[in-house]
């Protein structure tokens, strides 16, 4: 019985401190306010995003997870740079295509070679 109540006992103690050490009465004063982590490497602005970039990309974490804001001006960010990647791939490819639509119509009518063999 003896054994019992100072086992007790040595749990309330060890509640206690661990109690005052994580409220701050430890004579030391409150934690001080931690600033928060915020992206600091965003995505350049005077140039298109390399692979590099995305590749360097980290995200500061947050009680659970990520900060939804730092990812979604990332997401919006490549999202901007691949649909203009894609506009002026569409570019292009229509410009080739004008391109070859017209040498076809212009280039004159090539004569067949003749083979040394054929007798003609």
């Amino acid at each position: 019985m003896v054994m019992f109540l100072f086992l007790v006992v040595a749990l309330a103690v060890v509640v206690a401190a661990v109690t005052l050490a994580v409220v701050g009465g430890g004579g030391n004063g409150p934690l001080p306010e931690a600033a928060p982590d915020r992206l600091r490497d965003t995505f350049p602005s005077d140039r298109p995003v390399s692979r590099a970039d995305v590749d360097g990309l980290r995200f500061p974490l947050a009680v659970r997870g990520y900060r939804m804001a730092d990812v979604d001006d990332a997401l919006s960010r490549l999202g901007a740079e691949l649909a203009e990647r894609d506009a002026r791939i569409a570019d292009l490819e229509s410009a080739l295509a004008g391109a070859r639509a017209l040498a076809a119509h212009t280039a004159p009518d090539k004569p067949a070679a003749r083979r040394e063999d054929d007798p003609s």
